[in-house]
């Protein structure tokens, strides 16, 4: 049933308003290529939070027909994981079709939309922070689904505790900026999130990352240490769950903001950060 019919039939009276919502979520489910993937293309307005299409494991040529299907019904889409040799093949494909495409610093994640995204000067914001250069690519995960949530981000990387120095500056920064939630992305042993946690009173999401070797390796230090951190107000997501953190930490700063408008739209052009 589509939606113009679920609509004459609420309307006639032959459905009540239970049975529309449930139609409607049937027909938010979007099928692509012959069940290749089944797009919750409804997802951002029901839940605020666009869809994410994971690459990693996906055949490059499937990716591809997810990609265009999410674009024909939304507009936009985010695409986490990709394989770095799939980047350059899929941002000049995209190009040449006229799309706008940010590909995140050191990161597998890309933002693509018909029309660049506009980050308004009264857009709710978060701050992003990295422990290190090496955590920058999860960061990038965190700002991009944020910013495709409607959010500006405030970032700082490479502010981690061997040199606790280099943090206060950033988190000064943070604050000036008046930032609603802070994500920070630590491997190793994770402690930035705790010390971070322990001098804000904004709502701070921990990510740890699989940076790190030996007994901690894969990012199991990490997570523990932030799972078992002594400081109030820290939340923390899976190993490398940058997309997640982001997510979180938007939801948080629209909701302060009291807004869900989502970002503003201007001429399409191309853009990408990837070295």
């Amino acid at each position: 049933m589509d939606l113009r019919t679920i609509m004459e039939k609420f309307s006639e009276g032959s459905l009540t308003f239970d049975e529309v919502q449930r139609q409607l979520c049937i027909h938010s489910i979007e099928y692509s290529a012959d069940n290749l993937a089944k797009l919750d293309i409804g997802r951002e307005i029901r839940r605020g939070v666009p869809e994410v299409i994971f690459a990693e494991g996906k055949d490059y040529r499937d990716v591809v027909q997810i990609i265009f299907s999410v674009l024909k019904r939304n507009g936009m889409a985010i695409i986490s994981r990709l394989t770095r040799r799939d980047i350059p093949k899929l941002c000049n494909l995209l190009k040449k079709r006229n799309y706008y495409v940010e590909v995140g610093e050191r990161s597998t994640t890309l933002l693509v939309s018909s029309a660049e995204y506009i980050e308004k000067k009264s857009s709710p914001k978060i701050g992003i922070l990295s422990a290190g250069t090496s955590d920058i690519g999860v960061a990038e995960e965190a700002r991009l689904i944020a910013k495709a949530m409607g959010c500006s981000a405030v970032v700082n990387y490479d502010v981690g505790i061997a040199g606790i120095h280099r943090l206060f500056p950033a988190l000064e920064q943070m604050i000036s900026e008046n930032v609603n939630a802070l994500v920070v992305v630590a491997g190793m042993e994770g402690a930035l999130a705790s010390v971070v946690s322990s001098l804000v009173d904004i709502p701070v999401v921990g990510v740890p990352t699989s940076v790190g070797y030996g007994f901690g390796s894969g990012g199991l230090a990490a997570l523990a240490s932030m799972l078992q951190s002594c400081t109030v107000g820290l939340a923390v997501v899976n190993i490398d769950n940058g997309i997640g953190a982001g997510a979180f930490a938007a939801s948080i700063a629209k909701r302060i903001a009291g807004t869900n408008a989502n970002v503003m739209l201007k001429t399409p052009r191309f853009k990408t950060s990837q070295p």
